[in-house]
């Protein structure tokens, strides 16, 4: 009996050393097809440059030919005429542009080695890991499903299943051509490597479904796309509601830049502190009246690019909504809600000096005028969690404090 037991262990034991060598196997060719699919999308991305430079945070910046960047792999864009500047900016913006002198009060890190030459664009080198860190190669720098809070239709299951909260103030019912803000800068806390928290505007377009159009550029701290918690400098689009057009910074065809002071996906500073000196950045997005494409302008000196109008359906033609405000994952790791904070990590009504603001809240009408919405909504889906206040002065024209720590005594 006993012997007969011995046989049958020592052939199941060989039938799962058979099995645990066939399955280890498996796993090391998806492994090796994984990571062949990695190299092949870091080629695509990573152009050859004309200098590098290499970022004290760690980044790599590479200088690349204007012509010779990642938008121009998009079909639509082989035969392309590169616009430079826009043909018209909104009336009523203060801009630099011409000026030799230059505010270099908000910087990059990648700063203090160096500069692009005049005819090249920096653009973040794309590592190994960036990619392997992703859902998959496919994924790569490219958000989820329903990010967007979806205003008219709110519902708590939907919120669940995506993830995402918000705190926003935003304006509707009208024609937008482009909208205007000032964000103060901070370094909040991530909780989990697959969370994030960002402060941003968009530009949306079209329903909440899966056609949803929009643009979208602001800071953000997200461990997973850039592999460390710096806040960094982002832009974003989609045609689709996120499903398989459009990414992050330069991280798919589309977005031309022109500019090469700024890399977008690059970390920023100074950066706020809490009872302490305050920094801000300024972001400007317009549709030129003439060319129709959406350009984007950070500070009062740089225009960094645009983005072609054919690649949207709705905002080919204007916005129908603009929105202001943070937004975060919240993974509910073990059924808790994150840690992950909002802006500062502080509720808003704290104030200045502790909250996060967005001042002078603008939007551009049809006429290309730069002005102050007569009505602004807010929005936040679990305010014990993220909570958003907005006001009214000379000095800020419409703004508001916003953001909050996440899990507290009221947010389980």
């Amino acid at each position: 009996m006993a012997a007969h037991l011995g046989v049958n262990l020592a052939v199941a034991a060989l039938l799962w050393l058979s099995c645990a060598d066939a399955l280890g196997q498996e796993y090391s060719a998806a492994a090796a097809r994984h990571k062949l699919k990695a190299i092949r999308h870091l080629k695509r991305l990573n152009k050859p440059p004309v200098k590098t430079i290499t970022s004290p945070d760690g980044d790599t910046i590479d200088c690349v030919h204007v012509s010779r960047q990642p938008a121009f792999d998009h079909p639509f864009l082989r035969n392309h005429t590169l616009q430079m500047r826009p043909t018209f900016f909104p009336e009523g913006i203060v801009n630099n542009v011409e000026s030799h002198k230059k505010d270099h009060s908000m910087a990059q890190a990648w700063h203090q080695n160096g500069r692009c030459p005049e005819e090249t664009v920096p653009i973040r080198r794309t590592k190994m890991g960036d990619v392997l860190r992703a859902s998959s190669v496919k994924r790569y720098g490219k958000k989820k499903h329903r990010t967007v809070p979806m205003l008219v239709s709110f519902d708590p299951d939907l919120v669940n299943e995506s993830g995402h909260q918000h705190a926003i103030a935003y304006v509707e019912g009208d024609k937008y051509y482009g909208a205007k803000t000032t964000i103060n800068v901070w370094r909040p806390k991530i909780q989990q490597a697959n969370e994030f928290s960002l402060s941003q505007l968009w530009i949306l377009g079209g329903a909440f479904g899966d056609d949803l159009n929009s643009i979208e550029a602001g800071w953000q701290v997200s461990p997973e796309l850039y592999g460390d918690n710096n806040t960094r400098l982002f832009t974003y689009w989609t045609s689709d509601a996120y499903q398989a057009t459009g990414c992050y910074n330069l991280l798919c065809s589309g977005f031309i830049q022109v500019n090469n002071d700024i890399a977008m996906g690059a970390s920023i500073y100074p950066l706020s502190n809490y009872h302490g000196s305050q920094y801000d950045i300024s972001i400007l997005v317009w549709k030129d009246p003439q060319e129709g494409h959406w350009w984007i302008q950070f500070g009062n000196d740089y225009v960094l690019g645009y983005w072609p109008s054919f690649l949207f359906s709705y905002l080919a033609d204007s916005s129908s909504m603009i929105q202001w405000g943070g937004e975060v994952v919240n993974s509910q790791l073990e059924g808790e809600h994150t840690s992950t904070e909002m802006g500062s990590g502080h509720f808003p009504e704290e104030g200045f000096g502790k909250a996060s603001y967005f001042r002078n809240i603008q939007i551009v009408d049809e006429s290309n005028n730069l002005r102050t919405p007569m009505e602004v909504g807010t929005f936040t889906e679990e305010p014990s969690c993220y909570d958003i206040r907005n006001g009214n002065n000379d000095d800020w024209g419409h703004y508001i404090y916003y953001g909050g720590p996440g899990k507290n005594n009221n947010c389980p």
